[in-house]
């Protein structure tokens, strides 16, 4: 019974420092995160924290089908970005680059405030890569033509 007791200290860890059920759960639950192989798009984003995002999407029409996230951070830093990718996946790409630091902060349910910082990266690590993808598949489709 002694193997269990590590995930026991790390959820009473991050719940002691203000940390959300939901929130740990994104934290510990590995299904949003890692990367997607040949990938629609690809982004990486560095936060003023140091903490870093990559995002990979494949699309189909408007809608993100998959989305995944890397992170290199804190405790909130992967549960934010966890919990950004859940949002956004299936959903439209204007949709997900109007996902809001509220939306996320719900989903979340509770963060240490100084973990506000995360979710902020999170949000731009996603925007940043709709729009690049947007970018990408623009100019190509206007150099089909």
């Amino acid at each position: 019974m002694e193997n269990d007791k590590p995930k026991d200290d790390v959820y009473s860890m991050l719940s002691e420092s203000g940390y959300a059920d939901k929130a740990i759960e994104y934290f510990q639950n590995r299904n949003n995160l890692g990367i997607i192989e040949n990938a629609d798009h690809c982004t990486d984003l560095t936060g003023p924290c140091g903490d870093t995002m990559k995002v990979t999407m494949n699309v189909k029409g408007d809608r993100i089908e998959d989305v995944k996230i890397q992170v290199m951070g804190c405790p909130g830093a992967v549960a934010s970005g966890s919990a950004a990718v859940a949002l956004a996946k299936g959903r439209t790409l204007d949709e997900a680059e109007s996902l809001t630091l509220d939306e996320l902060y719900g989903e979340l349910e509770k963060m240490p405030d100084q973990k506000v910082h995360c979710a902020r990266l999170a949000i731009k690590t996603l925007q940043k890569a709709v729009i690049q993808y947007r970018e990408q598949h623009l100019s190509r489709a206007a150099n089909e033509h």
